[in-house]
């Protein structure tokens, strides 16, 4: 009888212990993936065609930002200024749908190098999923000063967090600053991505859309 009861509890130990070990967490990044990209969409509204370039033309993020603030300075563009266009804008055509069938099968948290007052208005429409981003410094009169990070490779680190409480980590994304996060991650799959990108990093899952990432994600949901 006492034997039963041991193999019973070990087989009870071992199913919870592969239960565990079988949650998933999905890591997305947010502009491109799943709304659309702010600067491109700054620069389209202001005309100041130098804020287009994005973390799919700029590898070093911190060079990039040096260079958006350059120009919101030069321009006298202030915060105010920037959200005044973002609340204009609306995710990406059928992203609410993906992210709520996402947030159905997953633990979904958006890792972002956007920053938490630009984020506000999309994040509404998306639902408030979970959001690591950034902060900015702003100055009295509503001109952004400068950016202040939440870490280094907040991205990659977040994914290492996750699978230290063992979560099994998806993650997706777009961009040069979405790389680390894919790498580290269990399984990396990219979505919009421009060919330049996906062709550097042939090792991960490539999608063009959302039907063909839900296809993907639900293979190795399987």
């Amino acid at each position: 009888m006492h034997l039963v009861l041991w193999c019973f509890m070990q087989w009870v130990h071992v199913s919870q212990s592969e239960e565990v070990m079988s949650l998933k967490i999905v890591c997305s990044d947010l502009e491109g993936v799943l709304v659309p990209e702010v600067w491109i969409s700054v620069a389209q509204a202001t005309g100041i065609e130098a804020l287009k370039l994005t973390t799919r033309d700029i590898e070093d993020y911190d060079q990039l930002m040096q260079y958006r603030l350059e120009h919101l300075r030069k321009h006298r563009l202030s915060l105010a200024d920037i959200v005044k266009v973002i609340e204009s804008l609306k995710p990406l055509p059928g992203a609410l749908e993906f992210l709520s069938w996402l947030r159905s099968e997953f633990q979904v948290v958006i890792l972002s190098d956007t920053f938490y007052e630009f984020a506000a208005p999309l994040m509404r429409q998306l639902g408030y999923p979970t959001l690591l981003c950034h902060r900015l410094k702003v100055d009295a009169d509503g001109f952004i000063e400068d950016y202040i990070i939440r870490q280094k490779q907040p991205k990659k680190k977040a994914v290492k967090a996750f699978q230290q409480l063992n979560y099994t980590v998806l993650a997706m994304g777009d961009s040069f600053n979405d790389i680390d996060m894919l790498k580290e991650a269990d399984r990396g799959f990219f979505i919009h991505a421009p060919e330049s990108i996906r062709a550097q990093f042939p090792e991960f899952t490539s999608t063009c859309n959302y039907q063909e990432l839900k296809r993907a994600l639900v293979q190795v949901h399987c």
